[in-house]
């Protein structure tokens, strides 16, 4: 990854967990949306995105979860975003519509328990 930002992987009963820490911007989106989409075959339910060690995130990060978002929503799997109402990021993607488009939990708890609704 980048020099400012760190991502680390971890499935549980089908569902990737991508942890997201640094910054997410212009420079390095798109290699963390190439990434994510490459931990995800098909027998993958889920993606839950944890952005709670994330600092910043930018236009072009909040697009790079959108077509996430919408390559897997063609293979029948689903996205959750984990972030905490007092993120640094938590008004971006709250003003970006983001939060309400895409299904945000405050904890990774909260995200695993959505999917199974």
């Amino acid at each position: 990854m980048t020099a400012h930002a760190d991502l680390r992987f971890e499935t549980v009963d089908g569902v990737v967990i991508a942890r997201l820490r640094g910054e997410i911007d212009m420079s390095n989106a798109g290699e963390l949306g190439t990434a994510i989409t490459g931990r995800v075959d098909g027998d993958v339910q889920a993606v839950v995105l944890d952005l709670g060690a994330v600092e910043y995130l930018d236009s072009a990060g909040i697009r790079v979860v959108y077509e996430l978002r919408e390559r897997l929503s063609q293979r029948g799997q689903q996205l959750r975003l984990v972030v905490e109402p007092r993120s640094p990021i938590a008004a971006a993607l709250e003003y970006a519509g983001a939060a309400r488009a895409l299904g945000t939990a405050q904890t990774l708890q909260d995200a695993l328990a959505a999917l199974e609704d």
